[in-house]
């Protein structure tokens, strides 16, 4: 069995859900490094668009049915170098809760100032751009 590299893994499609003023959450059941918390994402299936992905991730380990924005951006993750792509998702209907008993542990509505406390490091700078834009109204 041979191991793939980072490129050859498909990417991560990453929604950035904005909602009454809060950002949507996930605490992984695993964590990955020091990070816990982050924003639904998941891999991206053959033939799918980076923004279908988010979408679908969404709706997985959420049950929110969301419509894709905007991609904020791309980036190979600085610690994994797997494909990252981020985008803005805007909430069509649903109420967030877990509908995936196997990766995702807990939800959180988290409000601009909190976001911190949640994710121990700096957010990829597009994203961060969209949250300060979007939240801090």
């Amino acid at each position: 069995m041979t191991q793939q590299t980072a490129e050859e893994r498909p990417g991560i499609a990453v929604a950035i859900i904005v909602h009454e003023g809060r950002v949507l959450m996930v605490r992984r059941r695993i964590g990955e490094g020091e990070l816990f918390w982050q924003f639904p994402a998941g891999e991206v299936e053959p033939g799918e668009s980076l923004e279908d992905a988010a979408v679908r991730e969404t709706r997985e380990e959420t049950g929110l049915h969301v419509s894709a924005v905007k991609l904020l951006g791309e980036r190979a993750h600085p610690a994994t170098g797997r494909p990252m792509s981020y985008t803005a998702c805007e909430m069509v209907s649903g109420t967030a809760h877990l509908a995936d008993d196997e990766e995702p542990a807990e939800l959180a509505w988290v409000s601009h100032g909190e976001i911190p406390e949640y994710v121990p490091h700096e957010l990829f700078e597009p994203v961060q751009q969209y949250l300060d834009g979007t939240l801090a109204r």
